[in-house]
């Protein structure tokens, strides 16, 4: 039998070898692993018939000789192969020859075992790149994912804050300073920033134009100014003199009223006794007194409201108790005798006795007299003059002490005022019934506390109100607000327990009084006024509570007489820390130093002036809505036009008293009918006018003061 043929060593082995490796280049791993495993068997079987009979193979002799592999020349072979494979990886190729030759290199390709695991280890490294590759496209898509998400999440916000932007009434500046408060010297003295901070209570900001008030008339030249500027609401003088100094709305400083009723506290706060009114956990922000004591600038307070409250942890170094009746040029001695102490650099200089940086001054004189007589009165006109010539003291105080371009002066007011009538009343008692009420909050405003304050209860309520608003005797009077369902939001009334939940505001020069305040029935019979004749606490943004801003100073390096928008109060706060150079805690307002001016004001423009509002015929109003044929009842008499009927025993006293000096006196005799009714009503509105006026005139002294005093609600800040 014939064995079969098979290569001789010497024979062109490598150009197979070459050709098998030049189509194992462009093979795929499957088809190496089936190449091997063939080429192996083949081997193997070749050996087997070779040296399967022992016999034979002596027989054969040097045949077996001939095929046993040599290891040398193995080694010989693979250490080729490696290089070829070396070689062609140098040039290139495909990516999955290029895996072939890193899972084959150092293999045995006459070993099954090792071809296997070459094979095997060649498919786990093309699964792995398939991982990466699948993997690497996870990843791009997961960081395009992000990156939407975040471009959307930020322009959402963008566009949230461009919304509030727009929907803000308040001018936005800078949030940042970008002066810088420095020490300047008179030529005798350095003086550390200094800022002057004056409150002219009730000031409206139409007082300036009625030609009265020469000094403010000058300072608004001379220095910076918006036209008016906005309370906060509601326009009274406790919320709004802690805004001034604090910077936030009173829903957040916790000051919400003249007079509230704290439901945790389970206690009121009533302005006109300290013993209520000073206790600290009622003044719930830091005020810019303690923001300067905190950074070393010392402070001195003349009577500001919630002075005496001991706020915070830092104290001011002077502070005056209120006394309404200090004399206005007492309150300009005590100014100017703080700016004479020594400074710290100065002989005498004393840690006890410092001379201020930051000086408030309170003047209550022209809310006084404008709750006792009006707004329009005549009297409260030498009022606002009186004020206006404190201020010029103070004024030629600091020029002769050289402070005019050293020290900030800044003069504002809380709000301003409204003229009440008879005729713009309304009974509280004609819209509700109070026993359902336990608490009422405030004044003028009226907030409702009812006993029971379930949701029920108070959309009942509500709903009651508003049908008697739109009834027509209190048409346009009065509005009803719930606290948590449609208070105005620019209010910001609504985010603190103490207010209350349910409100009656009337619009400017209305009022609503209980019975017990002012039986209104019985008060038109006697042909009686109501008191107060000024009130405030109405809208903050009615031109009649509108109040003023003007400053003058190294920290307001305007062009004289430059002109800004109007603000509201709450940009106080931040525009006083500017002048002193201090760090403002976190508020409401948004205004830095220096102002974004507007150009300058215009002396020829027309002021404006804004009306009280007009008269109603309450007579009518008195009637029930639903009367049947209302209008086709005569006019109203004329209260009082008649003589009341004498008693029986002889003249009545009562029926006869004193008459009033300023209405006039029908002479004994003198019958009724040949006066003129016209005439005689409208005396009755204008002669007290006269009577004030002449006593002006001819030298005569005001009202006593104690005697108004007693026909207003205590003292009606």
């Amino acid at each position: 039998m014939t064995a079969p043929q098979s290569k001789k060593p010497d024979e062109p082995v490598g150009n197979d070898s070459m050709d098998s490796d030049n189509e194992t280049a462009s093979r795929t791993s499957a088809d190496v692993q089936r190449h091997d495993r063939d080429t192996i068997e083949t081997e193997e079987e070749a050996e087997r018939s070779l040296a399967g009979d022992p016999e034979k193979t002596q027989d054969v002799g040097g045949l077996a000789h001939i095929f046993r592999r040599d290891g040398n020349e193995g080694d010989h072979k693979r250490s080729r192969r490696r290089q070829r494979k070396a070689g062609r990886r140098s040039r290139g190729g495909n990516d999955e020859s290029e895996l072939l030759y890193k899972v084959e290199e150092g293999g045995r390709s006459s070993s099954a075992e090792s071809s296997a695991n070459s094979s095997e280890a060649d498919l786990g490294r093309i699964r792995q790149v398939h991982a990466k590759r699948k993997s690497s496209k996870c990843s791009r898509v997961s960081r395009f994912a992000a990156i939407f998400v975040g471009i959307t999440v930020a322009f959402l916000a963008l566009l949230f804050g461009a919304y509030k932007a727009t929907r803000s009434t308040e001018t936005v500046e800078e949030t940042k300073p970008t002066t810088i408060a420095k020490t300047m010297s008179n030529g005798t003295h350095e003086f550390a920033p200094t800022t002057i901070l004056i409150s002219l209570d009730g000031f409206r900001a139409d007082f300036l134009h009625r030609g009265l008030t020469p000094t403010l008339g000058s300072f608004i030249k001379q220095g910076v100014s918006p036209k008016y500027m906005n309370p906060s609401f509601p326009s009274l003088t406790f919320p709004n003199h802690f805004t001034l100094v604090t910077g936030m709305h009173p829903e957040s400083h916790g000051i919400v009223g003249n007079t509230f009723w704290d439901p945790i506290m389970a206690q009121g706060f009533t302005y006109h006794d300290p013993t209520k009114s000073m206790k600290p956990e009622y003044w719930n922000a830091e005020p810019i007194w303690e923001t300067a004591e905190l950074q070393d600038v010392r402070s001195a307070i003349h009577m500001w409201p919630g002075s005496e409250a001991h706020i915070g942890t830092k104290e001011p170094a002077f502070v005056d108790k209120y006394k309404g009746d200090e004399k206005l040029e007492n309150k300009v001695a005590r100014v100017l005798g703080w700016l004479d102490l020594p400074g710290p650099n100065d002989p005498g200089a004393s840690a006890e006795t410092p001379r201020p940086q930051l000086i408030l001054k309170y003047v209550p004189n022209v809310d006084s007299d404008g709750h006792a007589y009006g707004p329009n009165s005549t009297y409260i006109r030498s009022t606002i003059a009186e004020v206006d010539g404190v201020l010029g003291a103070l004024f030629s105080g600091l020029e002769e002490r050289n402070l005019t371009n050293i020290v900030n002066v800044v003069v504002v007011s809380d709000h301003g005022m409204a003229t009440t009538s008879n005729q713009r009343l309304i009974q509280l008692e004609d819209l509700l019934d109070p026993d359902l009420i336990e608490h009422i909050d405030g004044w003028p405003l009226y907030g409702l506390r009812p006993k029971d304050q379930s949701k029920e209860q108070l959309e009942k309520l509500y709903q009651e109100l508003l049908s008697k608003a739109d009834l027509p005797q209190y048409k346009g009077s009065f509005d009803v607000y719930l606290r948590d369902k449609n208070m105005p939001e620019r209010y910001h009334f609504t985010k603190n327990n103490r207010i209350a939940p349910l409100w009656i505001v009337p619009n400017p020069g209305w009022a609503v009084v209980t019975k017990g305040e002012f039986n209104i029935e019985d008060a038109l019979s006697k042909d009686e006024d109501y008191n107060p004749r000024g009130l405030h606490g109405y809208d903050n943004e009615n031109p009649l509570m509108r109040a003023i801003f003007i400053a003058r100073g190294p920290a307001f390096p305007h062009a004289e007489g430059s002109q800004v928008v109007p603000f509201q109060n709450i940009e106080v706060y931040n525009i006083i820390c500017d002048s002193l150079g201090i760090e403002p805690k976190p508020n409401n307002g948004t205004i830095r130093l220096p102002f974004k001016t507007i150009g300058l004001h215009d002396p020829n423009e027309h002021p404006d002036i804004p009306d009280d509002p007009p008269d109603v015929d309450f007579g009518a109003q008195l009637l029930p809505p639903d009367l049947p044929g209302v209008e086709n009842l005569p006019p109203p008499t004329i209260q009082g036009s008649d003589p009341p009927p004498a008693a029986e025993n002889g003249q009545d006293e009562a029926f006869n008293p004193t008459p009033s000096n300023d209405r006039p006196v029908v002479e004994d005799g003198e019958s009724q009918d040949e006066q003129d009714k016209s005439w005689v009503e409208w005396i009755n509105g204008k002669l007290k006018d006269v009577k004030v006026w002449a006593t002006g005139l001819f030298g005569g002294t005001k009202e006593d003061p104690q005697e108004a005093e007693e026909t207003r609600h205590g003292e009606d800040w």
